[in-house]
């Protein structure tokens, strides 16, 4: 039986700290890291994701995808010989259930010229 290949997997948040390393399987999904940045975040942050689909992970500047395995991600991560990868953390808030329409100020306005008639 083949040994499965492990994958260390740091992750760098927007105000430039880190969480991890953590080991990871090859065979583990995106949505998986996902849930784990979700369930490990740092206490004291302004932003704060509350479900796995508010973050988005990025490696070698592609998004990744949640179905994709660490081992099928293999390839924009490069060769890594053993040392840590670096996946950038982005958090989209879900926009809320209700929005609140913009204040459209439809006030008379005063138009004023100052051009002049020659």
């Amino acid at each position: 039986m083949p040994e499965e290949e492990l994958v260390d997997i740091k992750f760098r948040l927007y105000d430039g700290s880190d969480m991890g390393p953590f080991r990871y399987s090859s065979a583990s999904t995106v949505d998986m890291l996902k849930q784990r940045v979700v369930s490990d975040w740092p206490k004291g942050k302004t932003i704060i994701p509350k479900v796995a689909n508010e973050v988005k992970l990025i490696s070698s500047g592609k998004i990744l995808e949640n179905n994709k395995t660490v081992g099928q991600c293999k390839m924009p991560f490069g060769d890594n010989a053993g040392g840590v990868l670096i996946m950038h953390v982005v958090v989209q808030p879900s926009p809320a259930k209700t929005r609140t329409e913009k204040k459209i100020d439809d006030s008379p306005r005063k138009i004023v010229c100052s051009c002049s008639i020659l």
